[in-house]
């Protein structure tokens, strides 16, 4: 498996990504499963999901599918796709996707359709990288009418308010450090509350962050292992962190739950990855997520996962196998 998504608009609607071998379907949360059609072949590696409409990125482009059980391909073919998001969830259906696709356009490959994939265009960003690692598009502002959009590419993230006319990166300078970020998840209905998290490219870097103002200030959560490989959060306002980390010395997987009420993190400190700056808070007394601890206690709850954590683990390490081609 490459990849695992729930729909947040269909109850019970699960999609499962293979290397190679397309994907599979269940529409009652995870009991049974059913092989979809239209990807056969197809290594399926992200998917989004608008009100009536699924898309997924491959090794051939992006599909796109009304109920998540018959596809057809979309656009870009030839083109490696990554990273995939819904910025407009209603008709029109508007879908950003990043590749790992060498372009002759300047920056990191990234594209938009603005018609429900039935045409795309490049998006020209003026942002660091050669990869797009992660796309994420969050809820809508009190005002407005433009989802943020934050973009992860294997040397920085950056966040746009217009639809990808312009970015402001989020790294570099006095903000986070510059490297790939993996991971990028939104907190409820928060346009400006979303997690980040990298696994360093396959060296020792990597790390777990939270913003609460769009990216003003980061807080570092104190991962007890820096190279963060998946992230799943609850729907919660105070959500529960499932963190997937992999140790390349000695290609051991884990898998972690963090509670985020809010409060420092606490444990045993470990040590902080290289920033450059001081707008990112650090937790560097009361740091260590814990593993295999019961949810009793508001910072510390981790538990294993039985199944489940196995299945994490192993989208752990093919994203840490993944990650080291870039």
């Amino acid at each position: 498996m490459t990849t695992i998504a729930f729909s947040p608009y269909a109850a019970g609607l699960v999609l499962a990504g293979t290397r190679g071998g397309g994907a599979l379907i269940s529409t009652d949360s995870g009991a049974k499963w059913n092989v979809v059609s239209g990807l056969d072949g197809r290594d399926v590696r992200v998917f989004a999901f608008a009100l009536a409409l699924v898309a997924t990125g491959t090794d051939n482009g992006v599909y796109v599918s009304s109920d998540g059980s018959s596809w057809k391909q979309s656009g870009l073919p030839n083109t490696s796709i990554d990273a995939l998001t819904v910025a407009a969830i209603h008709p029109p259906v508007r879908l950003v996707a990043g590749s790992d696709t060498s372009t002759n356009v300047a920056g990191p490959p990234l594209y938009e359709s603005t018609d429900a994939g039935a045409t795309w265009s490049s998006i020209t960003a003026p942002i660091s990288g050669t990869v797009i690692s992660r796309l994420a598009a969050g809820p809508l502002p009190p005002t407005g009418n433009v989802r943020p959009l934050v973009a992860g590419t294997n040397s920085g993230l950056f966040l746009s308010r217009d639809n990808g006319a312009t970015f402001s990166p989020l790294s570099g300078g006095d903000l986070l450090p510059s490297i790939d970020y993996t991971q990028i998840a939104f907190v409820t209905d928060h346009y400006d509350r979303f997690y980040v998290a990298s696994d360093g490219g396959g060296s020792r870097t990597g790390g777990l962050w939270l913003t609460r103002d769009s990216g003003k200030n980061f807080t570092w959560l104190v991962p007890p292992i820096a190279s963060i490989t998946a992230l799943a959060v609850s729907n919660d306002e105070a959500p529960i962190l499932y963190v997937a980390t992999f140790r390349a010395s000695d290609h051991s997987p884990a898998l972690w739950a963090y509670h985020d009420t809010g409060a420092s993190p606490r444990g045993s400190a470990t040590a902080t990855p290289t920033a450059s700056g001081v707008r990112i808070s650090q937790n560097n007394q009361n740091g260590l997520l814990d593993f295999l601890r019961p949810l009793s206690s508001s910072q510390t709850p981790y538990i294993a996962l039985g199944v489940a954590a196995l299945l994490v683990l192993a989208l752990a390490a093919v994203s840490h196998f993944r990650g080291s081609r870039r």
